[in-house]
């Protein structure tokens, strides 16, 4: 069980800790509302004696803000009654620093909620905290507790009467028994109560929540572009740097070659030279696929007629843009339509694939085709959960349909936003192509 409410409802409800948890939350908040009134009070009188001389009024704006820490712990002092954590609803600040905490935390609708929360806690809601202990429990206890007190032989039960003999004092005690169930669920709902009207002031609402995802997107966004941006700077760093460096040792190793004379030292050097090449191939097939210089020159459709080509199966291409795509939409659809024509080539021993799509709606949607022999399925770990997870960065989806016995059809959908400018994507191959003929 998460919350008293749930509690509330099983049939075993007196014998559970919910009722002690809700008189702890009921109780301490009773505690905590006298300190909140004696802060708040002594803020405000302190800041307003003090204004005349400037000096009140930080003074005066601390305790506007004095809501912040108030609601941090009745955040979390609402979880003994309600487990499900309650969101803050402040957002970071927009600059760094102490002045920019303070103008954001000023202009925030969230700190108002909060300090409004925070004056009724202290002049309304912990009077009431305190009223409910004691007719839940302190009563039913103190009746309880009469044969206790019969030390003189009488007792005055809540100061209100005397009892005088010890059967009168049993009856007291049995009608503090009776009466303590009672109390203890009334004391479960006004908590209840209480945990919901916080959550109204005091949760983040629909507009702090949907700031939040604007907020989130914006960042993710960055991320992504930083991310491509990064994966640019190394690939520019590989060819300018480590490639130029296996070039000039390969061709210093052919020289070599062709000057040595016949003998173990010749086949060495060939040997090196050979080797050499090979790591140059592999470097370029690196930066090929890290981000290849085709896909910045000239976009989506250019790119993906390459790695078409690159192909070990036979590729028929249909894929038609009106023009230029934001780069990290572009880096992303060729990852995915690289790594699908890799799984092709690898996996599903098929002996021709298609690849297919366009712009459609403001969205780009891709379909890679194979007549392998089906049977990949995304939920078992495979290389299609990490096409799925890049997908979903930038909002994508990703969908498999692959029988047993194939066709197997991978289908990519993913928003594309505002167009770049096209004005580079009609130098590239187009895309209607058949490789393998």
């Amino acid at each position: 069980m998460r919350t008293v409410w749930q509690a509330l409802a099983r049939p075993h409800f007196l014998c559970s800790v919910w009722p002690w948890r809700a008189v702890l939350y009921l109780g301490s908040g009773a505690v905590a509302g006298v300190l909140v009134l004696v802060v708040m009070v002594a803020g405000v009188v302190g800041g307003s004696v003090l204004a005349v001389v400037l000096v009140g009024i930080p003074l005066l704006v601390l305790t506007a803000l004095a809501g912040i820490p108030v609601a941090v712990a009745e955040r979390y002092r609402m979880r003994l009654v309600d487990r499900e954590p309650v969101p803050g609803p402040h957002r970071m600040p927009d600059e760094p620093g102490l002045r920019g905490w303070l103008t954001t935390r000023l202009r925030e609708q969230a700190t108002w909620r909060e300090l409004a929360y925070t004056l009724l806690f202290a002049l309304v809601l912990w009077p009431l905290d305190a009223l409910a202990v004691v007719l839940g429990v302190g009563v039913p206890l103190a009746l309880l507790g009469t044969p206790a007190l019969m030390g003189d032989g009488e007792v005055k039960v809540l100061k209100v009467w005397t009892v005088t003999s010890w059967p009168s004092a049993v009856g007291v005690a049995l009608l503090g028994l009776v009466l303590l169930g009672p109390g203890l669920y009334a004391l479960g709902v006004v908590a209840g109560v209480r945990v919901e009207s916080a959550r109204l002031l005091l949760a983040a609402g629909e507009r702090d929540l949907g700031r939040r995802v604007v907020e989130l997107a914006r960042s993710r966004g960055r991320l992504v572009d930083a991310f491509e941006a990064e994966r640019r700077r190394i690939e520019r760093d590989l060819h300018d740097g480590a490639q130029q460096r296996l070039v000039a040792l390969t061709v210093t190793l052919g020289l070599a070659r062709l000057d040595a004379p016949p003998g173990p030292l010749a086949d060495q050097l060939a040997k090196a030279h050979d080797e050499a090449g090979r790591a140059l191939a592999e470097l370029r097939e690196l930066i090929h696929g890290i981000h290849p210089q085709v896909l910045v020159d000239y976009g989506l459709e250019a790119a993906v007629a390459d790695a078409a080509d690159r192909s070990a199966v036979p590729v028929d291409l249909e894929l038609e843009l009106p023009g230029r795509l934001p780069p990290a939409v572009e880096a992303t659809a060729y990852f995915v339509v690289c790594e699908a024509l890799a799984n092709v080539d690898r996996h599903s021993g098929a002996a021709r694939a298609r690849v297919r799509g366009g712009h459609r709606d403001g969205r780009l949607v891709l379909e890679v085709r194979d007549d392998g022999c089906g049977g990949a399925d995304a939920g078992r770990g495979s290389g299609l959960t990490g096409l799925g997870d890049r997908l979903s960065v930038l909002d994508g989806r990703l969908s498999v349909s692959s029988p047993v016995g194939g066709p197997t059809v991978l289908r990519v959908d993913i928003p594309c936003g505002a167009w770049a400018d096209g004005s580079g994507s009609g130098e590239g191959e187009k895309g209607s192509g058949r490789r393998g003929d």
